[in-house]
């Protein structure tokens, strides 16, 4: 038998063999996709290939690649069928939950709306961004004992000093654009959704009660209503704020970026009125942004979190201070204020370089309880290590056998199916023009630049190839 023979013969089995190949799907572009990009050139160092792209892209083709590790960004109800098809294809499924960082004041709301009993017991290895998160799968009521590594998240290794280079170039961008310019970054897709039925409360028919949204899953009535209430006041003060800053100070421009599943038109409304007042709706991640910004000004909003750790002055707008429905840590990591003249009064002080970001000894220890992987090693690095030793037990779920794979590769067309009938229907969250929305997709002109300038950054030689699998989906391979 010739040696190139013998080879073919050795060529490990797709089925039987876990291979190093990670599948990182991607909800809404702006806030995942640059991260999970980076964390996809980290792995290729270590020789890993990765498929990333548009979740429901990529989780249409589960069946069509080697057996794998699948990283899950949630834990939620929703997920129990994917994640079952998933273990019938035989992919290991590890996961972390995206929004982690930034949860609910009240615990119970966050489990009943982020995790399922079904869903972590599918999950076979979980990263926490710090030890908060950690805390919370543990006090889970029905945390299944799954390993859970507190590694950090790789959206934080973007906001690293070190990794600050690769947006420079946008934040400069951003400057010639706007001159100085105070962000706004607002937080209301509970009531303020692209569809209405992605809120949390719908109107009813005539004087019926309003129906439960999309937004409320996993909530009770009670706590749905005083929270749309709750951000309803909080969303009409946000619009009277931006014409009050727009006139309070001539010499600066007011940049709003909507929530990525936000309806922007009232926002629109407001620009059209005021000349210093843009919306920027775009495809690329806040970070740039708040480097560029004089100051953020935000309420409960994630991007609290990361302009603290970008130094940006933040100031948190507060007309309807609750300890019930506001998320705690961004506020905590901001400059508190609850009437527009403390809005004025404090965005005068940084604009004289008179206030800086808040920082002390409390802010320095919720930031250290909640992200680890800010110093030291980098968050992807030590997911990835993890991930070296899954592969090298060969996994911890046993290889599929032809009917489990038979009919995983059924439930999935199944389910690509329904979710087409689905997207036929006004309002659907899987009608295209919403997917085109959260996630607009990148050229591979585009993704192969940004991918070369993680490399520089990172000081990786070594060249990784990018193809296109289907739209919006891209394979990576060293």
């Amino acid at each position: 038998m010739s040696e190139s023979a013998t080879m073919l013969r050795r060529q490990p089995d797709p089925v039987k063999t876990l291979s190093r190949f990670l599948i990182l799907p991607v909800e809404n572009q702006v806030r995942e996709l640059d991260s999970k990009l980076f964390f996809a050139c980290v792995a290729a160092q270590r020789g890993f290939s990765s498929m990333i792209g548009s979740r429901g892209e990529v989780d249409f083709r589960l069946g069509q690649i080697p057996r794998g590790i699948y990283i899950a960004k949630s834990m939620t109800p929703r997920s129990k069928k994917v994640f079952r098809i998933l273990q019938l294809l035989g992919h290991e499924l590890v996961g972390w939950d995206e929004e982690a960082v930034n949860t609910f004041a009240l615990p119970e709301v966050y489990y009943s709306r982020r995790l399922s009993a079904r869903t972590l017991r599918a999950v076979q290895h979980l990263f926490a961004w710090g030890e908060a998160d950690a805390e919370l799968f543990r006090n889970y009521p029905d945390y299944p004992g799954t390993p859970i590594h507190i590694t950090g998240n790789p959206r934080g290794d973007l906001l690293r000093p070190e990794l600050r280079p690769f947006y420079a170039a946008k934040a400069d961008r951003c400057r010639r654009k706007h001159g100085d310019f105070v962000l706004i970054n607002t937080n209301f897709s509970h009531v303020n959704a692209y569809y209405p039925v992605l809120n949390l409360l719908v109107p009813g028919k005539g004087k019926g009660l309003a129906k439960i949204g999309r937004a409320a899953i996993g909530m009770s009535r009670e706590y749905a209503e005083g929270r749309a209430a709750h951000k309803h006041r909080v969303f009409a003060a946000f619009q009277k704020l931006v014409p009050f800053l727009h006139d309070a100070f001539p010499n600066l421009t007011v940049v709003i970026r909507p929530h990525p599943i936000e309806n922007p038109t009232v926002y629109h409304a407001l620009a059209e009125r005021y000349p210093r007042v843009h919306v920027e709706k775009d495809s690329d991640n806040p970070i740039p942004w708040l480097i560029a910004a004089r100051a953020l000004v935000h309420c409960s909003c994630t991007t609290g979190v990361e302009s603290w750790l970008t130094v940006t002055p933040t100031i948190a707008y507060r007309p309807d201070p609750s300890t019930r429905y506001e998320e705690p840590l961004p506020n905590a990591l901001s400059h508190s204020c609850f009437e527009l003249d403390q809005v004025a009064e404090t965005l005068d002080r940084i604009l004289n370089d008179k206030l800086g970001r808040l920082e002390g000894e409390t802010q320095h220890r919720l930031i250290a309880h909640h992200l680890e992987g800010l110093s030291g090693p980098l968050a992807s690095e030590r997911i990835v290590t993890v991930l070296e030793r899954i592969i090298d037990a060969g996994g911890d779920r046993p290889a599929p056998t032809r009917r489990e794979r038979l009919e995983g590769r059924a439930r999935g067309v199944r389910r690509r199916a329904w979710k087409f009938l689905k997207s036929q229907l006004k309002g659907s969250k899987n009608r295209p023009e919403f997917q085109r929305y959260r996630y607009p997709g990148l050229e591979p002109d585009d993704l192969a630049e940004r991918i070369a300038h993680f490399q520089q950054i990172l000081g990786h030689e070594q060249p990784i190839r990018v193809t296109r699998m289907a739209d919006h989906v891209y394979r990576l391979d060293p």
